[in-house]
């Protein structure tokens, strides 16, 4: 990452969520003003961007359009002599919890725009408007321990996520191949006590709770917050 400094700036995809939003407070205290990303929730990301000194900036990862205008937007917000210095990808649909029978073209098509597509788009366009020209910039995805790490096979039940993330995954490695000179890291965070949590029936998480503890969002912060500053 570039050098850290007060007018460094670092977009949090998904910024208003409960992740996000504990990346934005956590980058504070490594001396980086956050880019609140949301799509629906103004109100916590204004919230947050008064909280931390950055600014919020709507950005739905799954429209073509609200990419190129929120990057636009980041132009015309930062100031002389600022620099975004990276991004971390947050925004991600809760898994549809389906057999691999039942899955349809739009389950996968759903988590497919928002984690790879406009992930990718996003991170093109910034390579083009921020990092190529200071040949520096860190990427962070935020994967899942839902998809497979060596021989350990993925979770079954929500393959349009677990798909979707290993496809995150090789977009990013690609990326990392062609521009060696970009920091690009993951974190794959498991069960993490945020509002995705709902989706999932309240005795099957009873019963994950028993064989591993639930991380809270501040603590997928603090590993993240990590990685970028190794």
């Amino acid at each position: 990452m570039a050098a850290v400094n007060s007018r460094s700036y670092l977009l949090v995809t998904g910024g208003s969520g409960g992740i996000g939003s504990a990346i934005c407070r956590h980058l504070v205290t490594i001396g980086v003003m956050p880019i609140v990303g949301y799509n629906s929730n103004i109100q916590q990301a204004q919230n947050l961007a008064e909280e931390t000194g950055g600014f919020a900036l709507k950005i739905n990862m799954d429209n073509i359009d609200s990419i190129k205008v929120a990057v636009q937007t980041i132009e015309d917000e930062i100031e002389d002599g600022a620099e975004l210095v990276g991004v971390v990808l947050g925004a991600s649909p809760p898994p549809d919890l389906l057999p691999f029978s039942s899955l349809t073209s739009e389950h996968l098509l759903n988590q497919f725009q928002i984690n790879v597509i406009g992930s990718h788009l996003l991170i093109s366009i910034l390579i083009k408007r921020f990092f190529r020209g200071t040949r520096s910039g860190t990427i962070i995805g935020i994967l899942s321990q839902a998809i497979s790490i060596e021989n350990k096979l993925p979770t079954t039940g929500m393959g349009a996520y677990v798909i979707a993330k290993e496809g995150l995954k090789s977009m990013l490695s690609v990326c990392s191949a062609e521009h060696p000179w970009l920091k690009i890291r993951t974190v794959s965070p498991g069960f993490t006590k945020t509002e995705m949590l709902k989706v999932f029936d309240p005795r099957y998480l009873e019963i994950m709770q028993t064989k591993s503890v639930f991380a809270t969002p501040e603590e997928v912060a603090e590993q993240i917050i990590n990685e970028i500053i190794s």
